[in-house]
């Protein structure tokens, strides 16, 4: 299972449930809640979670604390805030909206905690066609987790992103072992994984496409057409890192961005006020 479409792995109250065991590896997970008012409860079990909303607002209940949580009308208007949840802890989210959980299994507990909008760091990378956002909200040094590493990306239509390509399936001085899903919005767009894993798959709200060893890149919006990916990365490493190996064939391209002006589009979003 790497290309995962909208839909395939829907169990109530979940519109996508992909564990580490459905996924065939450790360590990374994603869910999503698609709420109409009502409250779904749930035990976080071994893995560490974040509730997203990706649309809408909701309260998220833990360990006797009480969030709330502004969101956004949609992935495309606005960063969000967002809630962490520890390992071994119960919780209730309640809302209307669409909510992703992404989450890690972990073994550090630490405690339930806020994240603001107005701190998520936000980034253009790369330069010209190969231009994008990427919301930096649980980002090593930006937000403590035990193992969970996520990041927001938003491509105008006709960029390229996750590029040039890279992969991180090997232990070394410049490269980590992690296990990257990736949550579509928008669309359609187009993923590619390669080296160790083939995937070539039109793209779009709701799909998945899940990484666990080879190249990956380019995410590509269609003309005409923006494209936001939620990515969800855990692994081993005992330090939480985005350590990743360029494909040397396509290296050059980042030197090529000193020479070219970030796409005018960007960013695309921001805090809302």
């Amino acid at each position: 299972m790497t290309f995962v479409p909208a839909g395939s792995t829907a169990r109530a109250p979940w519109a996508l449930s992909i564990t580490p065991e459905t996924a065939g590896w450790t360590y990374s997970g994603l869910r999503v809640l698609c709420l109409s008012g009502e409250g779904v409860s749930f035990d976080t079990g071994d893995e560490e979670m974040l509730v997203l909303p990706l649309s809408g607002e909701c309260v998220v209940e833990c360990e006797g604390e009480r969030i709330t949580l502004d969101g956004r009308p949609s992935v495309f208007e606005g960063v969000t805030d967002f809630a962490y949840l520890p390992i071994g802890a119960s919780a209730r989210v309640t809302g209307r909206g669409r909510f992703a959980l992404p989450s890690a299994r972990a073994t550090r507990r630490l405690p339930v905690r806020y994240g603001p909008a107005e701190k998520v760091p936000v980034e253009v990378r790369g330069a010209g066609q190969a231009s994008r956002q990427v919301n930096n909200f649980c980002a090593p040094g930006v937000f403590e987790c035990d193992k969970l590493v996520s990041v927001e990306v938003l491509t105008p239509g006709g960029n390229w992103s996750s590029y040039p390509p890279h992969k991180h399936d090997e232990a070394s001085d410049h490269e980590a072992v992690l296990e990257e899903i990736y949550y579509f919005e928008g669309g359609p767009g187009y993923q590619r994984v390669y080296g160790g894993h083939e995937v070539l798959a039109e793209v779009s709200s709701g799909d998945v496409v899940l990484v666990p060893r080879g190249y990956h890149g380019p995410s590509m919006a269609a003309p005409g057409y923006d494209l936001y990916y939620l990515n969800v990365l855990a692994g081993p490493a005992p330090e939480r890192t985005m350590a990743f190996c360029d494909d040397p064939r396509h290296a050059w391209v980042r030197d090529s961005w000193t020479r070219q002006q970030a796409d005018p589009r960007l960013p695309m979003t921001g805090a809302r006020r």
